[in-house]
């Protein structure tokens, strides 16, 4: 079984910036040459996360327009220990997750129809991010 390694390299807005990031995935998985097996994919830092969903503008606003009702930007006590103003972004953060796991069969990552794999960013402004994306299989 081989394990392959790649890396994903994102600037991003901030503030719930989302990005589709399944065209970038499946390029890595026709680098690595594994035709049958895993991918995992993996956010580098604590203020952004992984999910799937439908990649259309009308959802991509429902996405930002749920995290601004379900965790408001306002004061958090992280706020107050690091005086960053990001305690909501760690905390969309812990409730979307950081990694997800898909299946790969004859050299397809396995998605729905409508299902993309997106990346949003939670933080306050900004950043450039990393994403380890990880083959294995054969």
């Amino acid at each position: 079984m081989a394990v392959v390694t790649r890396y994903i390299h994102l600037s991003t807005k901030g503030n719930a910036d989302v990005m589709d990031i399944t065209p970038d995935v499946v390029e890595k998985l026709k680098e690595s040459r594994i035709k049958n097996g895993i991918v995992n994919i993996s956010v580098v830092g604590s203020t952004s996360a992984l999910t799937t969903c439908e990649y259309e503008p009308g959802l991509v606003e429902d996405i930002k327009e749920v995290f601004d009702k379900l965790i408001p930007q306002g004061r958090y006590h992280h706020d107050k220990t690091w005086g960053d103003g990001n305690g909501h972004s760690h905390l969309r953060s812990s409730l979307v997750g950081p990694s997800l796991t898909f299946p790969i069969v004859k050299g397809e990552v396995i998605l729905g129809t409508w299902q993309q794999i997106i990346f949003v960013d939670f933080d306050n402004r900004k950043r450039n991010r990393e994403l380890v994306v990880q083959f294995m299989g054969e």
